[in-house]
């Protein structure tokens, strides 16, 4: 099964990832570390990504996933065609929805630093955002181990 953990920047993905791979003793695979150079070196100048940066990426995405038996993967994968490309022939997977106010996500990013994504890319995020309609919600305004259980639980492998 391939667990995709998607939303906006800052929802916890990585963490939550990390946390839910070490529970269920599966592998966690970072979307982040798949992007080229040339798309790490637009959102570090504070620019959007286009649909064309991002197919190359998901395609790359989409051929690890193949190759795994269990994994979570941690990806922002924000429209539906995005999510369509990186899970194509993929039979077994779930959608995990991590979400929560623009208000937390955006006080949990300026906490933090991360290696390539500025806060001032939170905006284009939310405006891009095409909340999936079959996923599993998980509201991400509790602490991380609360997000864990429930997504394991809802993926009937607690």
């Amino acid at each position: 099964m391939i667990v995709l953990l998607m939303g906006v920047s800052g929802v916890g993905k990585t963490t939550i990832g990390e946390r839910l791979a070490q529970r269920l003793g599966w592998r966690l695979v970072d979307a982040d570390d798949y992007h080229p150079p040339e798309n790490v070196a637009k959102m570090a100048a504070g620019v959007p990504l286009e649909d064309a940066d991002r197919w190359p990426w998901l395609d790359a995405l989409n051929r690890r996933l193949r190759a795994e038996q269990d994994a979570i993967v941690a990806c922002s994968a924000l429209k539906d065609s995005y999510r369509r490309r990186l899970l194509a022939g993929i039979r077994d997977a779930r959608v995990v929805y991590l979400y929560g106010s623009k208000a937390l996500v955006a006080a949990r990013i300026a906490a933090r630093k991360h290696r390539y994504m500025p806060a001032s890319l939170l905006d284009s995020q939310f405006a891009t955002l095409e909340p999936p309609r079959a996923a599993i919600a998980i509201d991400v305004s509790g602490d991380p181990q609360s997000c864990v259980e429930a997504i394991a639980a809802a993926i009937q492998l607690a």
